[in-house]
């Protein structure tokens, strides 16, 4: 037979993320599993392979799974918000420090003033630290230029990222992040821009996958979201949404009633939001991080979500206002201490939960004729990673049957 390019073998086990029912059982282990990798894709799933690799790596009694899908995050930006981390470290909250004139607002500045090139290489630290805690997919929101000019120019940058990076990067449009300040007075103008003018430009240059708003106090309305993201479906663009974080404003049931792929952070979730996320299909993606970055409790209820039957996926979050952390592991880590999940649920919301909250089932799990994307552990078992609390026992990361860390 053929050789592979790759053979992994000597792993305590091989988690593929290919089960039914619970959770543990979605993780489906291979015991005592071995890989065969050729042209960049899973050749052979096993216990006794039945070739051997032009290159070979002994995973040392460690366990692999697939690469991490990091399903939502901001690392586009430019900017520093240390000083708002002090504010609310002295009580001040989030929603205080934005009416006063910070967060997103602090950082569409610094973001507007930046060059595409300054952009990229700001950014590039951010997702090789992402490569090393295992993500090999990650989802990028533009969200910090509000004008047309300059989120065009950020999705452009997490086009080339993606070019010039080996974590695959699928990009959102999220151009109702925060109201621009030349629109205060015209919340509707901008609005009407988005949906008239970047919206047509990002579908044509297939800039974005998805379509994102924040409904909150301090940002946008359901009926602004509704608008805005009925005109992105009808040119392609998939509908997610920032929803229910800061205060309770039935942002599930929205998410639920326009089929949006995901709804993020929930934090105020109600119990008639959580059965419509249920019913509806909508895959809940959790950001424990910036929950407790923010001091922004309480926590998302994880347990009820999962419970009910909710996908729950999980997400660094990483942005500089309310989650400055590329540590997928302390995710995982407050995924189990806060937000009640267990580990088989936490390591499914960064592997195959993760890749449904992008629309991508070839992701986040192991299959034969599916992408090489592979994650070897220091660890025997997927529970020491959030046991092992917000350290990183990531020992190599495959991407594309390729080595690269």
């Amino acid at each position: 037979m053929e050789r592979f390019d790759l053979l992994i073998h000597g792993a305590s086990e091989v988690l593929t993320c290919t089960g039914e029912g619970t959770a543990e059982a979605k993780l489906a282990p291979i015991t005592k599993g071995a890989i065969g990798v050729r042209d960049g894709r899973i050749a052979w799933l096993g216990t006794e392979p039945p070739a051997r690799g032009e290159f070979e790596v002994d995973a040392r009694g460690g366990f692999v799974g697939p690469g991490f899908v990091d399903c939502h995050t901001h690392v586009v930006f430019a900017g520093d918000r240390s000083g708002e981390f002090e504010q609310r470290c002295q009580g001040k909250t989030y929603l205080e420090i934005a009416a006063a004139g910070g967060g997103i607002a602090r950082t569409v500045t610094a973001t507007r003033a930046a060059s595409e090139q300054e952009l990229i290489e700001l950014a590039v630290p951010r997702l090789e630290r992402l490569l090393r805690h295992g993500v090999t997919t990650a989802e990028v929101k533009s969200g910090y230029g509000l004008d047309v000019e300059s989120e065009l120019r950020m999705l452009r940058v997490i086009a080339r990222l993606g070019e010039r990076t080996p974590i695959s990067l699928v990009g959102t449009v999220l151009a109702l992040h925060a109201v621009p300040p030349e629109f205060k007075a015209d919340r509707a103008g901008w609005v009407r821009k988005v949906i008239d003018e970047l919206l047509p430009v990002v579908a044509r240059e297939k800039l974005a996958r998805f379509n994102d708003v924040f409904v909150e106090q301090s940002a946008f309305t359901h009926e602004e979201a509704r608008s805005c993201l009925e005109a992105g479906r009808a040119l392609g663009l998939s509908p997610r949404l920032h929803v229910d974080q800061l205060t309770a404003n039935g942002g599930a049931q929205l998410a639920a009633s326009l089929g949006a792929v995901t709804a993020d952070h929930l934090e105020q979730i109600s119990s008639e939001g959580i059965a419509a996320l249920a019913k509806a299909g909508t895959v809940a993606v959790l950001a424990p991080t910036s929950t407790l970055f923010a001091k922004a409790r309480p926590f998302a209820p994880g347990r009820a979500l999962a419970d009910a039957g909710v996908k729950v996926a999980l997400c660094t979050n990483c942005n500089p206002g309310s989650s400055h952390s590329e540590n997928v592991f302390l995710s995982m880590g407050l995924a189990c201490v806060e937000n009640g999940l267990t580990p088989a649920e936490a390591y499914l919301g960064f592997t195959r939960h993760g890749a449904d909250a992008i629309s991508d089932p070839s992701l986040g799990r192991l299959q034969v004729g599916g992408p090489a994307d592979l994650v070897l552990f220091n660890a025997d078992s997927y529970r020491a990673l959030p046991y092992h609390f917000a350290m990183n026992d990531v020992a190599h990361v495959v991407k594309a049957g390729r080595l690269i860390f």
